[in-house]
């Protein structure tokens, strides 16, 4: 049997391998998720982001709990950490944090370290998500490590975001600097029991009304439609408004209503049709990472060092602009 048919028979061993193989961009992991690929495409993704100390992992270790207790899901997590400065590896904090989960068959968690990457998500995490989907996970769970602009990057990925904040952190004018509310679809305001949570949550509410006011343009054949009143009731199918749960994760307050309000979100991008159309960009973009990554290989084996420091020289000597420089390295390709 092969590493990709036990993965599909539930084989946590064979897909903690696969992850590992994923991760260190190995040879193998790349085939097996070309055999596995026509089996995804089923799972929810829920993309959990926010700034550091918003309780964003305990929120997970609820939420996971919830789904496992009242609908019997199968849930993979993979939180995606900063790397550590000493090895390069995840910080396994998380692990730590999600103890209630450990034992459970049908729960799966994956801590992976960023390496650095732009926007605190590594290359392969799309690929990781992929390998729970195929593996029957009907949930996965992607915790982002909050760096804060490019944080954005995780609404590339997930069927549904929230954006965690919580009271007395002083970083409700932040996430609209970060674009971080833009992506929401649910906003969460995680530690309720804190003092403050009422403002926060109408500083909240006063973005969303910027964002959503009461008249609305929408684009209909071309043309622009103006939708006041009663007409934006009957319209209201066509837009999404994220809402403002409140939660304390460390007792499991507000959990039910914040899965109901997950649960609401994704029928409405199926009736919508916007679950086909995430899926497509997420696939799009996906793509064309990989074409510029093999672009940029293939440009490193036809162009040869040399070549490249000399130029590089001319640039740093002020001879040839970098655009300059490109046309040169890109017209020559010399060993």
């Amino acid at each position: 049997m092969t590493a990709s048919q036990k993965i599909l028979n539930g084989d946590r061993l064979a897909l903690a391998r696969l992850l590992t193989k994923i991760e260190n961009n190995a040879p193998e992991g790349r085939d097996a998720l070309i055999e596995l690929f026509p089996h995804t495409g089923k799972a929810h993704l829920i993309g959990v982001t926010g700034a550091p100390g918003t309780g964003k992992s305990s929120l997970v270790n609820q939420l996971a709990l919830h789904y496992r207790k009242t609908e019997n899901k199968k849930i993979a997590i993979l939180a995606v950490d900063p790397s550590s400065p000493f090895t390069g590896g995840a910080v396994l904090g998380d692990r730590v944090r999600m103890r209630d989960l450990s034992g459970d068959e049908k729960v799966f968690i994956r801590s992976m370290a960023t390496r650095g990457s732009l926007g605190g998500l590594a290359q392969s995490t799309a690929n990781m998500t992929q390998a729970f989907d195929a593996a029957g996970f009907d949930i996965v769970i992607i915790e982002t490590v909050g760096a804060g602009q490019s944080e954005v990057d995780i609404a590339k990925l997930a069927h549904t975001t929230l954006v965690v904040e919580a009271p007395g952190l002083g970083d409700d004018i932040q996430a609209i600097k970060a674009g971080i509310l833009e992506i929401a679809d649910i906003l969460v305001v995680n530690k309720g029991d804190r003092p403050g949570v009422e403002n926060t949550e109408k500083a909240l509410k006063s973005m969303l009304d910027l964002a959503h006011p009461t008249e609305r343009i929408f684009r209909h054949h071309g043309s622009n439609m103006r939708v006041t009143g009663q007409a934006q009731k009957a319209s209201s199918s066509l837009t999404w408004i994220p809402p403002i749960k409140r939660t304390i994760s460390t007792e499991g307050v507000g959990i039910a209503e914040l899965v109901e309000s997950i649960t609401k979100h994704a029928e409405h991008l199926r009736i919508s049709g916007d679950w086909a159309v995430r899926d497509r960009t997420r696939l799009q973009v996906e793509l064309e990472a990989l074409i510029q990554s093999s672009l940029m290989n293939r440009f490193r084996e036809e162009v040869s060092e040399k070549k490249f420091n000399e130029v590089l020289e001319k640039v740093f000597q002020r001879n040839v602009s970098p655009y300059e420089a490109v046309k040169m390295l890109m017209n020559g390709r010399l060993k």
